[in-house]
């Protein structure tokens, strides 16, 4: 269905140049993460609760918030045999699209598992033995929305590179309204290898994997991303579980140095406006005339769209065509917001590479569109927003492992290390610790400071 001819998405125009920049560009860049405090509370409700009452609370808001009457919460589990059912109920082509896609996005966590996900050790000289031991999560719970639209891509991004770590156990928890099943979703996580499903989804799905159910098994770590109310209980339950971050609206950010087709770049714009109002989406170019054009072109296929008015709200709301001086600028600014996603729509991207420092994921060249990475590029869709690629990364095999450090001191390295270990615990006044490394010194000496 196409928009109204009327509706009209005008992003705000900014320049470098005009001596207001800094703080336009500050307004418009602006978005508070921080929680209403109602639903702060009502979370808080959600979580205790679930946490006294297992099942029978998840079923009640259940019942509440997706209109899903049933007796047991095992009623609500997805058992392999639907998971796989749904699989075979696909198009060939929907079936080929997402065997094609899993197939990239695990390759991709299975070479990053190669570089940075295997133990190690070595020997000192003295033959003490130092290294880190690697091993998997042993139950981890992902969240897939499932309200305003269906998301497999998430399930992929989720299950793939936990799977890929050696996770034993992943459970899914998705949001069936009314009890509408997307085949789709059933299918990706037959395909990713989910363990068990559960069709339940919002704070209190969070809350039965955090604390545990009679039905829903308690997990080590949650990722994936939701609503407000999820987001709020990712980070109640943090420190009970692990999570993998607070996921904030979508983001990207274009610099181009208008080689592009304009109507390329309005669409890559569009592609993370229709996600929801609050998304945002930034131009940054040195060329007027570029920007112009593709202000244009946002004017001829905005009417196409049919989400329409999401993206002329979020684009009225919250994006910006900014004309910049330079590229270097437009990279200076981009490191600035640190989008979560990045494209360099230029004809040499790999020239402006080096000058960009902070982005959840930089798709590099104009044929490298922002939704190829959503779907099936390979590297993980589940990226650090609000600024907040400044110190965090997109999700990976690394989020569903840990590390142990491993030491095992020979009786030669003892007689070294435990003399700078006695006399560093001296001097903090932790006589035991400085006793325990001097008992194994060749002769031991008398204790400091003891009767």
């Amino acid at each position: 269905m196409n928009a109204p001819l009327s509706l009209q998405a005008k992003p705000l125009r900014l320049s470098t140049a005009q001596s207001d920049f800094e703080t336009a560009f500050s307004q418009r860049l602006h978005w508070s993460a921080e929680t209403d405090g109602a639903i702060e509370q009502r979370v808080a409700d959600i979580l205790a609760d679930v946490r006294v009452r297992g099942d029978a609370a998840v079923l009640e808001y259940t019942a509440r918030f997706d209109g899903l009457q049933v007796d047991s919460l095992k009623a609500l589990e997805l058992t392999q045999v639907e998971l796989k059912a749904a699989f075979d109920s696909l198009p060939a082509a929907q079936r080929q699209a997402l065997e094609a896609a899993a197939r990239r996005v695990r390759s991709y966590h299975e070479a990053q598992k190669r570089a940075s996900g295997e133990s190690w050790t070595y020997r000192d000289e003295d033959g003490t033995l130092l290294g880190q031991k690697v091993t998997p999560l042993d139950r981890v719970g992902i969240y897939v929305p499932g309200g305003k639209a269906a998301y497999p891509s998430s399930v992929l991004m989720n299950a793939i590179p936990a799977h890929v770590a050696g996770v034993a156990e992943i459970i899914m928890v998705v949001p069936t309204p009314r009890g509408e099943r997307n085949p789709l979703v059933l299918a990706a996580a037959h395909v990713a290898g989910v363990s068990r499903a559960f069709t339940i989804g919002g704070a209190q799905a969070v809350a039965a994997l955090a604390y545990g159910t009679a039905t829903v098994p308690k997990v080590d770590k949650i990722t994936g991303p939701g609503n407000a109310y999820v987001a709020s209980a990712k980070k109640h339950v943090f420190g009970t579980v692990g999570i993998d971050m607070i996921a904030g609206p979508s983001e990207i950010l274009v610099l181009a140095d208008g080689t592009t087709p304009a109507e390329w770049v309005a669409m890559d714009l569009f592609s993370q406006a229709e996600h929801d109002e609050l998304a945002q989406s930034i131009l940054l170019c040195p060329d007027a005339a570029y920007i112009d054009a593709v202000q244009a072109a946002i004017d001829r296929l905005l009417p196409t769209m049919p989400r329409a008015a999401i993206i002329a709200k979020s684009l009225n709301d919250r994006g910006a065509l900014i004309h910049t001086r330079s590229m270097e600028e437009a990279c200076a600014i981009s490191n600035r917001i640190a989008p979560e996603h990045l494209e360099v729509s230029s004809r040499d991207p790999h020239q402006w590479e080096p000058l960009l420092k902070h982005a959840g994921a930089i798709f590099l060249g104009a044929y490298t569109s922002e939704s190829l990475g959503d779907y099936c590029a390979g590297p993980n869709h589940v990226l650090p927003t609000s600024g907040t690629a400044r110190f965090s990364s997109p999700l990976g095999v690394y989020d569903f492992q840990k590390r142990s450090s491993l030491i095992e001191v020979s009786a030669a390295g003892a007689q070294s290390l435990g003399q700078v270990a006695a006399e560093l615990a001296y001097g903090e006044g932790l006589q035991a610790h400085a006793r325990a490394a001097e008992l194994r010194l060749d002769p031991v000496p008398p204790m400091r400071g003891g009767a």
